[in-house]
């Protein structure tokens, strides 16, 4: 008998729950975070509190779990329902914390992310002065897809005098975030 898609789901959240081994938590992980790419999926995985679970291991000390974390949040991200409640959770926060990640994968997710969480509403959170400095920062990286995407979150999602005001800010005061290790 073939499990349904939600049965395997929620197999998949109650193993990453039961298990102690951490190997099998980042292999479950791994898995819900692609999982999380399938539109078909966004219903189940929201009924499953999947975007919690996501959220809740953005703070985990293992860089493996963190990375499919906020991978399946980008994922997850680009459905309104999603994004909504990810903003109402107070997801932005955890998020931008993974801008200090030593994981380039992590970075770039965390900065996707951004992108997608952007709305007029979230704005002033996504786009806070830390990090517009942070993606300044982020643009002068030896990492091609890293100073890529930065300049496009620069460009596409902060105003020039945000711009501005970071780059003064960032003359005058200690660099707290370290780029990620190529």
């Amino acid at each position: 008998m073939e499990l349904g898609r939600l049965e395997y789901l929620q197999a998949l959240v109650t193993e990453f729950q039961g298990t102690d081994s951490t190997g099998a938590k980042e292999q479950v992980l791994a898995n819900l975070a692609n999982f999380a790419y399938d539109p078909k999926n966004y219903e189940y995985l929201r009924q499953l509190q999947v975007l919690d679970l996501f959220l809740d291991t953005l703070t985990e000390d293992n860089e493996a779990l963190v990375e499919f974390a906020i991978g399946g949040l980008c994922n997850l991200c680009l459905d309104k329902t999603n994004k909504d409640y990810i903003l109402e959770a107070n997801g932005v926060e955890p998020i931008i914390n993974c801008l200090s990640s030593s994981n380039e994968e992590t970075v770039m997710s965390a900065v996707t992310t951004l992108m997608y969480l952007t709305t007029t509403q979230s704005r002033q959170q996504t786009t806070a002065l830390p990090v517009v400095e942070c993606m300044l920062r982020f643009s002068l990286s030896a990492s091609r897809r890293l100073s890529n995407l930065a300049t496009v979150f620069l460009e596409d999602y902060c105003t020039p005098v945000q711009v501005e005001e970071a780059r003064n800010l960032s003359k005058h005061t200690a660099v707290g975030i370290p780029l990620p290790k190529d």
